[in-house]
Parts: structure tokens; C-alpha cells; sequence
């Protein structure tokens, strides 16, 4: 404890860099992964595929990614914006396969009556099918939030401040305090985006907040 009021104020700034590379990746991998699951659940010949080649990029090493990405996209290994990039194509293999299941959760029913009310396929993605498969989106966006917030902490083998940043010095300084600190302030972390997310959704998607009310009082 006393390793951590000492160094509050270095753990706070590295907790908002660590923040600040990971709501631009989860936001990033959200907005890449809809074309792509739009595409998975209206070309049923070719869904397997697309979520299987999109899931295989989480297969990649993270620290040869780091390494190789600079290369393709014009940055540094040290930049920001090379972690950035690389946790967007990690959120965005997980992000796939949850949107593409929300979209194919969406009845037939609201589709047809969306389109009988003279709806454009644009308009009725964005307004009908979007909001209904909004609780699956949802649910995968926090796996990629709290996975990216993990994933963060790699970057300070790169040089690159993070919460990361803790267990590498502290490992090498020999000091535990320092790498507990590390471990705890990630999971916190990680926690409390996951709880923002809850209240997000549960403004945007009021109605689901409606029908768990529903089926609580059923049971």
C-alpha cells in the first residue's frame, strides 16, 4: 500500500493511457465488424467463411502484429496508433461472429413490416434491424472491451506507456507491489468499462431493460 500512495499519481496517468488506446480499438472494431456481419447474414453461401477468416486474425500473435503493422500502415512500433490498430483488428475478430449473430436474431416479421411500411434497406437496417439486434452487439462489445483492455498491456514491452508499464518495471525492479498494482488496476479497469457499457446499453436500448423488468416478475 504504501508503494501505491507514493505512485498514485503514475498509476492514474498510466490507467488513461491505457484507457485512451482501448476506447478508439473497441469503437473502431465495432464500426469495421457491422459491413462485414451485414454481409455474413444477408450472403448465407459465404457466412462461414467470412466469420471463420475474421476470427482467424485473433490467431495472430500480438507482438509480431505490433511488430509487422507499422510497415503496412505508415507508423512507428512505439506510436500509439500502431496499438491502436493493432487491438482494432483483434476486436474486430471477436466483434464479427456476435454481430453477425445479432443480425440473424432479428425475426422476419419486423423485416417484412419495415418493408411494407416503405422502408429503403439503409433506413431499415438502421432503425429496425440494428436496435433489435442491438442486446447481442451489446453483449459482444463488452467481451472485446474487457479482451482489448487485456490486450493493452502488451504494449509496454513495446516501449509504449500502459498499466503494462507496472508489471514490466516492477518484475524488473524486483518490486511485487508494483506488479500487483498492475494486475489489480487493469482488472478494475477493465470492470469499469464493462459497467459503463451496462449503463449505455441500458439507455439505448430501453426496451431491454423492460422485458428483463418482464421476466423477472413472471418468474
Amino acid at each position: 500500500m504504501s508503494w501505491l500512495a507514493e505512485n498514485l499519481a503514475l498509476v492514474g496517468r498510466l490507467a488513461w493511457d491505457h484507457l485512451m488506446m482501448t476506447i478508439p480499438a473497441v469503437l473502431l472494431s465495432l464500426l469495421l465488424a457491422l459491413p462485414v456481419a451485414w454481409l455474413a447474414h444477408r450472403w448465407r453461401p459465404g457466412r462461414a467463411l467470412l466469420v471463420a477468416l475474421s476470427g482467424l486474425i485473433y490467431a495472430i500473435p500480438s507482438l509480431p502484429l505490433f511488430v509487422v503493422l507499422p510497415m503496412v500502415i505508415g507508423t512507428t512500433v512505439r506510436d500509439r496508433w500502431n496499438v491502436v490498430a493493432a487491438l482494432t483488428l483483434y476486436g474486430f475478430a471477436l466483434m464479427v461472429r456476435s454481430a453477425t449473430d445479432g443480425l440473424d436474431s432479428v425475426g422476419e416479421g419486423p423485416r417484412l413490416s419495415a418493408t411494407a411500411m416503405g422502408y429503403g434497406g439503409l433506413r431499415r437496417f438502421l432503425t429496425v434491424e440494428l436496435p433489435l439486434a442491438g442486446p447481442a452487439l451489446l453483449a459482444g462489445l463488452r467481451v472485446v472491451a474487457v479482451s482489448t483492455v487485456s490486450l493493452v498491456t502488451v504494449s509496454a514491452l513495446l516501449g509504449v506507456a500502459s498499466l503494462g508499464q507496472l508489471f514490466t518495471e516492477g518484475f524488473q525492479r524486483g518490486i511485487q507491489a508494483q506488479v500487483v498494482t498492475g494486475i489489480v488496476a487493469t482488472a478494475l479497469l477493465a470492470w469499469l468499462l464493462d459497467l459503463a457499457l451496462q449503463g449505455a446499453g441500458g439507455l439505448l436500448l430501453p426496451w431491454t431493460r423492460r422485458t428483463r423488468g418482464t421476466v423477472g416478475r413472471a418468474s
